[in-house]
């Protein structure tokens, strides 16, 4: 029989399962159990929330790096590759590496039916255990509780915030998100939380199932000053830990204090330098990601954010407004259809001086003429593009030196723009920004 390729395995999973949905552990853990998985890492880090996951796996896994570790990184959703999902070492798995997982857990599942989602979480716990190594970083991909993820029993359990998204499956108020995400908390294992003010339904689920837990504001927090901050939190004994005069990052500094509280908990033994080197060496892509290009003889500025909730939409305009430019700020927007509108464009529409808008490659995608009459009837000023990198394109020919780019709205926003930076890199026009 022919040798199914990656690109073959993806097809077959998305029509495997009746919806692409579908929360509940039994069938995972029913499949788990006949793949003979035990645990991916003898260390688990486990990390949910509203925002900021992505890079605060990246800052732990970047941290066990430095430590001298072998670290695995399972996240979701990818932007231009499966294969992003998931990292051995740094290092995204090969095609090769995939189709063996997929092939294992195709053979092991028999008439179990697995959504996408679940067979490729399956697919990476079995890759990780094979490569043996010291420590994992699992993202979940939605709540926690349900989540194929929480088949692991993390050391730690990570809640970087608690804000409203994926109502059809959470719920509609943050009591309710945060009861699903405190679902990935266990007995006598640490948690963190970095809500400064989390809902009483998370705090009810720690203490009523024994769980110790490190909130930010109380346990740890950061501290900015100019041109540096300061870190402080408490170690497993309450002991006060410190970390001063670190410097400013790319990333979200919040997402960071808490990577580095969650990390202290699970790494006793850790080399204070070490740590500094990781959170300057980390990088995430589409996560408040400049990128510089040459346009028709001009430098031009290119922020890429995935935010798409009303919570990720606040941050991006406070960052934005924190960080002044010379010019104009031109945004490139799309969005899905199941998102908030409105909380999501309010917060920028005092930092963006015009928009394109234009609809994503998905079915799930908003009309670009909903999108535009909604910033219309706000007063803003509006143009329409048939797709994302046409948008993208217009704009960079609108700009001029000391303006700035900002494309957000979604993954599928993201994962356009790379592409066309990638073809404007081929015809030699691209460069990394800082």
């Amino acid at each position: 029989m022919t040798r199914r390729s990656l690109q073959d395995w993806l097809e077959y999973l998305e029509q495997l399962h009746p919806t692409a949905i579908d929360m509940g552990l039994d069938r995972c853990r029913a499949v788990a159990t006949r793949l003979g998985l035990s645990r991916p890492a003898p260390q688990v880090v486990t990390v949910t929330g509203t925002n900021g996951k992505g890079s605060t796996c990246a800052f732990i896994a970047q941290m066990f790096t430095e430590q001298g570790k072998t670290v695995g990184v399972y996240s979701s959703p990818h932007l231009l590759r499966y294969n992003e999902r998931v990292r051995l070492n740094g290092v995204d798995a090969s095609d090769e590496a995939l189709c063996d997982a997929f092939e294992a857990v195709e053979r092991a599942r028999g008439s179990v039916s697995l959504t996408y989602f679940e067979m490729g979480t399956l697919a990476a716990f079995w890759l990780f255990e094979r490569e043996a190594l010291d420590a994992v970083v699992l993202e979940v991909g939605l709540g926690g509780r349900l989540d194929a993820v929480n088949l692991v029993d993390a050391d730690v359990a990570v809640v970087t915030n608690i804000g409203l998204d994926h109502a059809e499956w959470l719920g509609t108020t943050r009591e309710s998100v945060a009861f699903e995400k405190a679902g990935i908390f266990r007995t006598a294992r640490p948690a963190v939380c970095g809500d400064r003010s989390p809902p009483d339904s998370l705090l009810e689920v720690a203490a009523g199932s024994g769980v110790p837990l490190w909130v930010r504001g109380r346990d740890f927090d950061l501290v900015k000053e100019a041109g540096c901050w300061h870190w402080h939190g408490k170690d497993r004994a309450g002991e006060a830990l410190r970390l001063p005069n670190l410097p400013l990052l790319g990333l979200p500094l919040e997402n960071a204090a808490v990577a580095l509280q969650a990390f202290v908990l699970i790494e006793p033994c850790w080399h204070p330098q070490r740590l500094v080197e990781a959170l300057c060496k980390t990088r995430v892509t589409g996560r408040l990601d400049r990128r510089t290009i040459r346009w028709r003889g001009r430098d031009l500025t290119i922020l890429l954010d995935v935010g798409h909730n009303p919570h990720a939409a606040t941050y991006l305009a406070g960052q934005l407004q924190q960080q002044r430019i010379a010019g104009r700020r031109l945004a490139v927007f799309g969005l899905l259809a199941d998102k908030d509108l409105s909380g999501v464009i309010d917060p920028l529409l005092p930092v963006v001086d015009a928009w394109a808008v234009a609809p994503l490659a998905t079915p799930r995608s908003r009309s670009a003429d909903e999108l535009s009459l909604a910033l219309l009837e706000r007063g803003a000023t509006v143009t329409i593009y048939p797709e994302i990198s046409e948008a993208l394109e217009r704009q960079c020919d609108q700009a001029i030196e000391g303006d700035e780019i900002v494309l957000f709205g979604s993954f599928y926003c993201v994962a356009e723009a790379l592409n066309w930076l990638e073809r404007h890199a081929a015809n030699g026009g691209y460069g990394r920004g800082g």
